[in-house]
């Protein structure tokens, strides 16, 4: 494969699973509504907290290989 057709099917590849993890989080966004749910401060900590993890295991990954926990419970 040359290196035009390796970048453009990672640049594809890389905005469309960009754009549904974005989609994804402001998903979770929806969940705000008290009125439908109930939820603590802890909760969201927890929810951000992994968020936040999941980004550093993303640039880790493209600096080194390490093993990155896929689940994710409250």
């Amino acid at each position: 494969m040359q290196e035009d057709d390796k970048r453009a099917n990672f640049v594809r590849l890389a905005e469309g699973r960009t754009q549904a993890a974005l989609d994804a989080i402001r998903k979770l966004g929806n969940l705000s509504n008290r009125r439908a749910y109930e939820f603590t401060d802890a909760d969201i900590r927890k929810i951000s907290k992994a968020l936040k993890e999941a980004v550093t295991d993303l640039e880790r990954r493209f600096g080194s290989s390490t093993d990155v926990s896929d689940s994710f419970r409250l």
